[in-house]
């Protein structure tokens, strides 16, 4: 699916803004995050150099993340109040509470690791928002998540542009 997503985007923003944009772009998006934003970067999509890449998809996936630290339950509250949005407000809520045991549990490094490893439902709009609705402390929280992305970073670039590299 995030292959798609991201062939999406590329397609749908090639040869309107720079190649770097549609990297920061992507990162900047649920779901796809820093992984979508190198994945469209790497030989396969855009082949955009790794270390022109690496700072505009760490930006664009850190960027969103203090925002939902600090403003996700004031919103996941007011649209729960809606009709149109109730549904959407605790599918999230919900998918919050799937992951908490596993942060709570390992608290800090397990935030870390659950933003740095790149699976389906993992990342740093993931795993700030289960940390928001565990109270976990910003400056840890906002930490966790530099170093999870940093982490995620890493893995991606190897996936992205070593392995796929061999590919294209």
């Amino acid at each position: 699916m995030a292959n798609k997503l991201v062939a999406f985007f590329t397609s749908l923003l090639a040869g309107k803004v720079g190649n770097e944009l549609i990297c920061f772009i992507i990162s900047l998006f649920p779901i796809l995050e820093l992984r979508g934003g190198l994945l469209a970067a790497s030989p396969a999509f855009l082949d955009v150099p790794m270390r022109t890449a690496l700072p505009w998809c760490i930006i664009g996936n850190l960027l969103p993340i203090p925002f939902v630290l600090l403003l996700i339950e004031k919103i996941l509250e007011w649209m729960e109040q809606w009709k149109l949005t109730r549904g959407f407000a605790l599918w999230l809520k919900k998918r919050a509470d799937k992951n908490k045991e596993k942060i709570e549990k390992y608290g800090f490094w397990g935030l870390v690791l659950f933003v740095g490893i790149p699976l389906p439902g993992t990342g740093a709009w993931t795993g700030s928002l289960v940390a928001a609705l565990l109270h976990m402390k910003f400056r840890k929280s906002m930490t966790a998540c530099i170093l999870g992305v940093l982490l995620a970073s890493v893995i991606m670039c190897i996936i992205s542009y070593g392995i796929l590299g061999l590919f294209v």
